[in-house]
């Protein structure tokens, strides 16, 4: 059974930092694609970044430069280091696996591209 939780988030000032962690049972990460969404009210779920099982990533626009996804193989786990957050930050962040055959193959930002998801934990950045 396909299992995704999410931990670390919580709330930080403006300009901190979190890192989030999801750890995989039922997947590899080795041998999924996977990615970061995040959910705030009256807006429609954004991805944020997504990785391939080599290692490629990709991110939307308003974070780059900003944060980071990787992976651990030995752990499991996916991560998203978030730095120099800002109050648009705000929002619940969902990890999101799907099975890739290629090895190479960067998902889309898109919800549609992943078929299993976590249950979300929240980031709040105050001023």
């Amino acid at each position: 059974q396909v299992q995704l939780v999410e931990s670390g988030g919580g709330s930080v000032q403006a300009g901190g930092s979190l890192r989030l962690s999801c750890a995989a049972s039922g997947y590899t990460v080795s041998s999924a694609c996977m990615g970061w969404f995040r959910h705030t009210p009256g807006k429609e779920r954004e991805g944020v970044a997504t990785i391939s099982r080599d290692g490629t990533t990709r991110y939307v626009d308003s974070v780059k430069g900003r944060f980071t996804i990787s992976k651990d193989i030995a752990k499991n786990t996916l991560y998203l280091q978030m730095n120099s957050l800002k109050l648009e930050d705000t929002a619940m962040y969902y990890c999101a696996a799907a099975r890739c055959s290629s090895t190479v193959y960067v998902p889309p930002l898109a919800v549609g591209s992943f078929a299993s998801w976590g249950q979300g934990t929240q980031v709040t950045v105050s001023s």
